[in-house]
Order: structure tokens, then C-alpha cells, then sequence
């Protein structure tokens, strides 16, 4: 389905937890324990309605998914929904190592892993967790495993992380992983400090020898290239090279809200109506179609803590 500025809508991250077990500074929150989330047959529900829809990728989010008991249940509920070609979950990694094998059982191809520092001290402070080791532990498990996409997601905030790149882009020339560089957004104290702000444009000119892949890919990352990696390098740009007019995506959180846009405060509340399909169905043609046309985090606007969106 388009929405009224012609993009096409065709990938769901939907969000099957606002609990995490991490409170990572860039967030925007501390551990949540909020347990008002939706049942593994809401789910199942709102992914069959937005299959019709045109939706054939989705992608489980959190907080922290792996944290749900029934995670694995869950993945296997909407791979086997109709018009669901591809199923990917995001993670924190901690309890990846012992949930892999369950998760490449259930259909999901493939796991981003979120890790922004390779010292095990730094990642404590930056996680409010001495649990490094438990997400390397995590990563060899889905490069064990064989998953379709093995990624690893790191946000760098200066002063702070920003000398982790180097360490974290050789990541991939010894295994076969996407390291991805995603712009620190306005989620938090810190995202809302343009002080702390490392680009794009500035990592590149940092590691000169990446050299931008000639294979385009949908989605909002730009792919680089170096001699002898077996992985590849990702720049995700929301502030530095806005790329809302190919956006398409729409989010669902965790206590059943449909949101639209990332970086918008719009979200529309369809739990009341997830089992009654001509309702539902009406009103996810409404809001895909007045999907807004971009976000606004350079005008400083204020957004919901991260965690409790699902990135």
C-alpha cells in the first residue's frame, strides 16, 4: 500500500516488549518492567492485517524481545503469515546466545545485535550492565547458527564511545557481519546535545579505505566495502542525509499504538479493534496513507524514550 506521498509500505517493525534488561544513556530510559504488552494472538492478528496490506517484511523489536518467554512462538506465528516473506529480530544480544537455535528454528532470518563498545568497562557504563561478554557469546551463536543477516547496530556518542569505531568496523573483516553506524537521534539528553553528534560524512572521512558498495539495497542504510573484509560497513543517517522520502516502514508498539514515523509523536491506538478485521483494516488504510512526510528532529522536537518505541 502507498501512502499519500506515493512511498510504497512494505516493511512492519513491530514491538513485542517495552521490558528491557539494559539501560543504555542514548535511550532515553532505564530498565522498564512494564508488562502491558501484546498477547503472541494480538500480534499474530496485527501482522495478518498489515500483510494485506503489502507488508512482506517485519522485523520483532523491544525494548528487549528476547526477554519474552514466547519470543520464539511469537516468530514463528507471523513467518507463517501469509504475505510475510522475510522475518528479522533486533536484539541486545545478552540472551542471544541461549535463544539463537530456538529463533533459526522458528523461520527469523536474521538478528541485528545492538553493541557500541568492544571494552567490556565501557560497556558497562554505557549499559548499566557487566554483560559484554555474554553478547560476543550471543553474536558467534548466530554466526553459528547460519542466519540470512547477522548485524551489529552501534550508536557512537562523542567523548564517549566515538573511539570505539576502529575496533568495531574490524569486526567485519574477520566474520561475515554487517557493522552499522547509526546517527545518535533525539531520544535522550544526550541525543538532543548536537555536542555529541558523530556523522556520517565524519566517519568516512575517519576510515578513508571504505569504499561505497555498488549494489544498492532497500532500506536506510548505505553500504561500504574494504579489501580483504568478509562483512560489510553501514551508515544509517537520519540527521546528517535525511532519507524520509524513501521511508517504508510503519512501527507498531508494544501496547498495540500504530506509529507512523520514528521521529514524529504521532501514534494511533488500534487495540481495541485488533480482532475485528474490517475495523482494523480501515483504519491502518487511514493511517499508512497520512503517514507524515518526514521527521522533525531538527526543529528539537521532544520524543518517546526509545526503548518504548522500538527504534
Amino acid at each position: 500500500m502507498k501512502d499519500k506521498f506515493g512511498r510504497e509500505i512494505n516493511y512492519l517493525r513491530l514491538s513485542v516488549t517495552k521490558r528491557c534488561n539494559l539501560s543504555c544513556s542514548y535511550c532515553g530510559g532505564k530498565k522498564n518492567s512494564d508488562t502491558a504488552e501484546l498477547t503472541k494472538e494480538e500480534i499474530t492478528a496485527l501482522a495478518e492485517a498489515f500483510a494485506e496490506k503489502g507488508i512482506k517484511k517485519v522485523r520483532l523489536t523491544g525494548g528487549e524481545p528476547l526477554i519474552r518467554e514466547d519470543i520464539a512462538d511469537i516468530a514463528e506465528a507471523v513467518k507463517n503469515v501469509k504475505g510475510i516473506e522475510a522475518l528479522y529480530i533486533t536484539t541486545n544480544g545478552i540472551l542471544l546466545s541461549e535463544k539463537a537455535k530456538a529463533l533459526k528454528e522458528a523461520g527469523v532470518d536474521g538478528v541485528n545485535i545492538s553493541l557500541d563498545t568492544l571494552d567490556s568497562e565501557m560497556y558497562k557504563a554505557l549499559t548499566g550492565e557487566d554483560g559484554l561478554e555474554r553478547v560476543l557469546s550471543g553474536i558467534e551463536s548466530a554466526l553459528s547458527e547460519n542466519f540470512k543477516r547477522v548485524r551489529i547496530n552501534s550508536v557512537l556518542v562523542r567523548n564517549k564511545n566515538d573511539g570505539e569505531a576502529e575496533r568495531l568496523i574490524l569486526l567485519a573483516r574477520d566474520k561475515k557481519i554487517d557493522v552499522r553506524f547509526i546517527e545518535l537521534m533525539p531520544f535522550s539528553a544526550q541525543g538532543e546535545n548536537e555536542k555529541l553528534l558523530v556523522t556520517t560524512p565524519e566517519l568516512l572521512e575517519r576510515f578513508p579505505f571504505l569504499s561505497p558498495e555498488e549494489r544498492k539495497e532497500e532500506g536506510a542504510a548505505e553500504y561500504y566495502t574494504a579489501e580483504g573484509f568478509s562483512g560489510r560497513i553501514g551508515f544509517i543517517s537520519p540527521r546528517s542525509a535525511k532519507f524520509c522520502g524513501s521511508c517504508n516502514r510503519i512501527r507498531v508498539l508494544a501496547d498495540g499504538k500504530i506509529k507512523p514515523c520514528l521521529g514524529n509523536s504521532i501514534a494511533y491506538d488500534v487495540r481495541d479493534i485488533i480482532f475485528d478485521k474490517e475495523k482494523l483494516s480501515q483504519r491502518i488504510d487511514e493511517i499508512i496513507f497520512n503517514k507524515p512526510a518526514s521527521h522533525h528532529f531538527e526543529d528539537g522536537e521532544k520524543f518517546r524514550n526509545l526503548s518504548l518505541i522500538g527504534g
